[in-house]
């Protein structure tokens, strides 16, 4: 777990940009076109080609709503991927899973980052993410992805979020990973109503303090309908902006699913940042 991601995030001048591909028939934004094996990886080659530095693959739905996934199914459509990926690029991969046993059948097929939505909270994740000793980013929900958007209360979204994801990290630190190798995201859209979601991009800085970084999830989500009126195929120029946003405040991470239009905007906030 040698990942020291904010040293990393240095050198490399702008946030990472993580492409997304989903192996699921019921993703929100791109269910059912990337469900074959084929399609997967062709997609994902796509994404490197456009300009992603990482690939996140998910087997399992996490929307407003969805159902559980059988373990047997969800190694089934993420495994194949990842190591057709391996197969033609060495590129960084992560896992989008709460299961530790698809965490490790994911990281001997080639992934490098375990990415959950529940912070390893699932019987068995933490033990399994600290035995593989590979980088973790841990999200916060509220609730579970059926029932999260039920009417989400907080008393302060900002504090009780930051309070979560410390205690999450030093779980994480307690079971041997280094607090360098740890991804915070704050969940954008899980568990939250539009002003939750605007007030923790609006503080989205205070959360790199508690590990090594901090990963910004908001590629076309429901708060982008909810603010301006759009459809999910209307959002992509919205999710841009808002990840050029987030780069400006220094995020570590942006994971997004129109990788091309992103990489240029992270161009665009690269040069008006740099000293003349």
């Amino acid at each position: 777990m040698a990942m020291d991601w904010r040293s990393e995030r240095v050198a490399h001048g702008r946030p990472f940009l993580m492409g997304i591909v989903n192996v699921t028939p019921d993703s929100f934004s791109d269910g059912g076109r990337h469900l074959e094996t084929t399609a997967a990886v062709e997609h994902a080659l796509s994404l490197l080609e456009q300009g992603a530095d990482w690939l996140d693959i998910g087997g399992e739905s996490t929307r407003p709503g969805a159902g559980d996934v059988p373990l047997d199914e969800e190694l089934r459509r993420v495994v194949p991927v990842i190591e057709g990926i391996r197969r033609h690029s060495d590129r960084p991969i992560s896992i989008d899973t709460s299961k530790p046993e698809v965490m490790r059948a994911a990281v001997a097929a080639g992934a490098g980052l375990i990415n959950d939505v529940r912070a390893l909270r699932a019987p068995g994740a933490l033990e399994a993410a600290a035995e593989l000793r590979v980088p973790v980013c841990l999200m916060h929900m509220q609730g579970q992805p059926r029932t999260m958007q039920q009417a989400p209360r907080y008393d302060d979204v900002v504090v009780e979020v930051e309070q979560w994801l410390r205690q999450r990290v030093a779980a994480c630190t307690e079971a041997g990973m280094s607090e360098q190798a740890i991804l915070v995201d704050p969940g954008i859209g899980f568990g939250k109503t539009l002003a939750h979601n605007l007030a923790l991009m609006r503080a989205c800085n205070r959360f790199d303090r508690l590990a090594g970084g901090v990963l910004m999830g908001v590629s076309r989500k429901s708060w982008l309908d909810k603010l301006l009126g759009l459809p999910v195929d209307a959002r992509a120029c919205a999710s841009v902006v808002t990840a050029a946003l987030m780069a400006q405040r220094g995020m570590t991470m942006v994971r997004v699913h129109d990788v091309a239009e992103t990489a240029q905007a992270l161009r665009l906030v690269q040069a008006w940042e740099q000293e003349p």
